[in-house]
């Protein structure tokens, strides 16, 4: 069962990339700290920017704030709602992996002032930077559902995007025996857009698996009016649904959760005002998210709430000693951790020429990636950049399961997460690309 203390952390903490905020612990002092280089955010953005940058100003002249005992990586968090991965292989303590000499600020930042330079932290430690780094990730807003987050405390729902719920996920799949399974996509930016269907199509394989698919109505309920933005893989996914028998509801977005009755209500967003109830024997919600509060509430913000960065420099447009890395920035790509090890090497340069008084020379071309689970052993591995265009490493066609790409994803990127990333020594425009180099070597 999820206590209801950790159904409220899933409100009250901004998910910073590949982090989540679980725990907060404070450091408990008032006096005025110092840092030519300032990180906002533990997570994937803010620790490989921590590793780089204390390798080219020294540790001692950086500090990474983040309240989190704990780091998450989470794409693997797929897998653990399907079974095939432990919650426990997705995590490792804060203190493990931050890069070792450089400050660790275990605080939450509530305020940014660029005009002053100055960053205020929830127990009233006022820190002051040359350069600012903001890695604060995106903000997850179950509490914008009706119904949740109390309903995760009933069985039969599920989310991979919070360490609290995966489990729940794994539980409703194993425990279900007829009736409709639900997955849910939001009428909001999201990180990684092909996760909230990742879980159906592994759980069509799971029922398929233990005989209970034909008592299933598989139903992925989405508010976008198209399966994937990139059509190349749109139109394999389309396949895949027609020949596994899934039903794809376009424009439906999650309004209510009525948990007790096992009920999820959805709005039509092309005919306003239009609802519809449908009972459920397994929901998997992704929840609405937003840009960080602190962001938001800050000169940094864009109209939208988003850091307001130079797509081509990661480096902010009015505020030129603040810069900006993964899900908390307005870049017009999507909000993936491949997308953050692309942008972690392109900003490394951008810095790095700033220091020098030098013009940024190095371009962001909006790669990112994402690898579509469709089966316990095979993906399409979907690639592209800032205008939709494919941007594939491998000399095959990418938008055909293969089960090389499974192992990858499964396998071979967290241990290159874990070992390589997070101590910025891999990562680059393109990562995927850089591997596959690598490997033909």
């Amino acid at each position: 069962m999820v206590s209801m203390a950790a159904l409220r952390r899933l409100t009250q903490y901004p998910t910073r990339g590949i982090a989540v905020s679980a725990l907060h612990t404070s450091s408990h002092t008032s006096a005025k700290q110092h840092y030519k280089m300032l990180v906002l955010g533990g997570g994937s953005g803010g620790i490989s920017m921590g590793a780089r940058m204390k390798r080219m100003i020294g540790a001692e002249n950086v500090a990474v704030v983040e309240p989190s005992e704990m780091h998450y990586y989470q794409p693997i968090w797929t897998l653990v709602g399907a079974g095939a991965k432990t919650a426990a292989s997705s995590g490792r303590t804060t203190a493990s992996v931050m890069p070792s000499g450089v400050k660790w600020v275990k605080s939450k930042v509530q305020e940014i002032n660029p005009d002053t330079s100055t960053v205020r932290t929830d127990d009233g430690t006022e820190l002051s930077y040359e350069y600012l780094i903001v890695a604060l990730g995106m903000q997850l807003h179950y509490e914008k559902i009706k119904g949740l987050p109390e309903g995760f405390e009933h069985p039969k729902i599920g989310s991979n995007y919070s360490i609290q719920t995966v489990e729940k996920t794994w539980k409703a799949l194993q425990n279900f025996k007829e009736g409709n399974a639900v997955f849910t996509f939001p009428n909001t930016p999201v990180k990684c857009a092909g996760a909230p269907q990742k879980i159906m199509y592994l759980s069509d394989a799971f029922l398929r698996k233990t005989g209970k698919r034909e008592k299933a109505s598989i139903m992925y309920n989405t508010s976008l009016p198209v399966l994937f933005g990139i059509k190349k893989y749109a139109d394999s996914l389309w396949d895949i649904v027609k020949r596994r028998d899934l039903q794809v509801n376009l424009r439906q977005n999650l309004i209510e959760v009525r948990a007790d009755r096992q009920e999820a209500v959805f709005e039509n967003l092309d005919k306003p005002g239009e609802t519809k109830v449908i009972e459920y024997e397994m929901l998997h919600v992704t929840p609405p998210m937003g840009p960080s509060l602190v962001i938001k509430g800050s000169p940094l913000a864009d109209e939208a709430g988003w850091l307001d960065v130079n797509k081509d420099t990661l480096q902010h447009k009015r505020y030129p000693n603040v810069f900006g890395i993964g899900d908390c920035t307005n870049l017009p790509t999507a909000k993936t951790g491949a997308a953050v090890a692309a942008q972690s090497a392109i900003l490394k340069r951008t810095i790095s020429k700033v220091l020098k008084n030098e013009k940024p020379d190095t371009r962001y071309d909006g790669y990112t990636s994402c690898p579509l689970i469709t089966s316990y052993s095979t993906v399409i591995l979907a690639e592209f950049d800032y205008n939709g265009e494919p941007l594939e490493t491998f000399p095959f066609n990418q938008a055909k399961e293969r089960r090389l790409m499974y192992h990858m994803k499964a396998d071979l990127m967290p241990h290159l997460y874990w070992h390589g990333f997070l101590g910025g020594l891999w990562g680059g425009p393109g990562p995927y690309r850089k591997l596959f180099h690598l490997g033909m070597k």
